[in-house]
């Protein structure tokens, strides 16, 4: 069967984002870590291409999309697909508007939009401004983001200033007249010279419109959000079968112990961190005990596995070096900031490693780039996505690297820092059981 839609993710979080919702929408999906080698899976409607490209130098993240682009261009893919965050993660030096226009380039189109709204999770967008719950992004606590602080919350600006292309605006006063009020903007942008399109959305019904709207653009960007309304493009001209509800995130029983790592940092994973530590036993890693490396780093992850050793038994356990923005300013300003992120992601991932030798079967992993480092270090090359816990969250099964055929079944969770509610952690299990 041909892969209709090919979809590649500038992190892991943000992939499993994306996988969830084309699930929940009826399309089979996998996602994939990394840039594939060999053919696609079988049976699935929808592959999404893992990357951990968000931060990456702009030359990086470009060679690395253009790759997995062509990897989906070989797998048949009818349409393609570029997500990055619904908080429009990224800095005046890309990589949003960088990998967009050489995407645009490699499929040779003139046009796509950037849509990253999310109403489920609180991120709306109206006359160009992206908002977060109610305040504009600007205001969030995305302003005080370690890696990618966002400071202005006019998507226009903020992607004019990382693309040579001009950028227009469908604004709300037409988004809410339907698709083909949409479509019709977008001719009438084109006809103005703009290669962008920047799209109002405040509900689940905008987002269905503009999917709709999108049915014959080869490439979309955005948020998860525009994945509502895209199956049913592909329905309509017999291409994608009905499914049944539930059917295309169904997984196999859950196994093993249980576990949480958090190396997030964002406002919404202080809050979840805050509320798990008074229901379950919790180890913290302090980055700057890290900062010597070496020995001092094997004897913080030897520690933390011994007391997990200790609790595991028990219920979930959470590890966790999720911080204040304070606190990780302090440690950016000791060690820099790419010392300190790389140093908390190889303490979490090792520990993860050790949590599933310790018979760990249900891991939830809090931050994209930690989730990156933890997927890469537990050598899974895909993930078969299942039931949501909340918007954007679905809890996956792990798939081994090829010829891995002694990887012990794994339940994933892999959640954006921004993403879920206060109880996000403790309910995880609850959708898994």
């Amino acid at each position: 069967m041909t892969v209709l839609l090919g979809c590649i993710a500038d992190d892991f979080t943000g992939g499993t984002d994306l996988a969830g919702m084309l699930v929940k929408a009826g399309m089979r999906t996998v996602q994939l870590i990394g840039v594939p080698q060999g053919p696609p899976p079988a049976d699935v409607d929808a592959v999404v291409i893992a990357l951990k490209s968000r931060t990456n130098a702009p030359e990086e993240a470009v060679a690395e999309s253009l790759a997995a682009l062509a990897w989906l261009q070989q797998a048949g893919c009818k349409q393609f697909y570029f997500k990055y965050c619904s908080t429009f993660d990224s800095t005046p030096c890309g990589n949003i508007g960088h990998v967009a226009e050489a995407l645009m380039r490699a499929l040779d189109t003139d046009f796509t939009i950037a849509c990253p709204a999310f109403p489920a999770n609180g991120r709306t967008i109206y006359k160009g401004n992206l908002f977060v719950g109610d305040v504009p992004l600007a205001e969030s606590g995305m302003r005080d983001h370690p890696l990618t602080p966002m400071t202005d919350s006019n998507l226009v600006r903020v992607l004019q200033q990382q693309v040579q292309a001009k950028v227009g605006l469908a604004d709300f006063s037409v988004v809410e007249k339907g698709a083909a009020a949409i479509a019709q903007r977008f001719t009438d942008l084109r006809g103005q010279g703009c290669h962008f399109a920047v799209v109002d959305a405040v509900s689940n019904r905008d987002l269905e419109a503009i999917g709709a709207a999108c049915a014959d653009l080869k490439l979309i960007t955005g948020g998860s959000g525009i994945a509502l309304g895209l199956p049913q493009n592909f329905r309509q001209r017999g291409q994608l079968a009905p499914s049944p509800a539930g059917q295309a995130g169904r997984l196999p029983p859950p196994t093993g112990l249980r576990a949480v790592i958090s190396g997030s940092c964002s406002v919404a994973t202080q809050q979840q961190v805050a509320h798990l530590r008074e229901l379950a036993p919790s180890f913290h890693v302090d980055p700057l005990q890290l900062a010597a490396g070496g020995e001092v780093v094997d004897a913080v992850v030897a520690q933390a596995l011994a007391w997990a050793d200790e609790h595991l038994a028990q219920g979930p356990v959470l590890i966790y070096a999720t911080a204040t923005p304070d606190a990780v300013r302090a440690v950016q300003a000791q060690l820099g900031v790419e010392r300190a992120g790389a140093l908390v992601e190889e303490t979490l991932a090792a520990i993860a490693q050790g949590l599933v030798r310790l018979g760990v079967g249900q891991l939830i992993v809090a931050g994209g780039e930690t989730s990156g480092a933890v997927v890469k270090a537990l050598g899974v090359a895909g993930l078969r996505i299942g039931p949501e816990i909340d918007p954007g969250v679905p809890w996956t099964q792990a798939l081994p690297a090829p010829g891995d055929d002694g990887m012990a079944p794994l339940a994933l969770a892999l959640k954006s820092g921004n993403f879920g509610t206060v109880d996000f952690f403790s309910k995880g299990w609850q959708v898994l059981a």
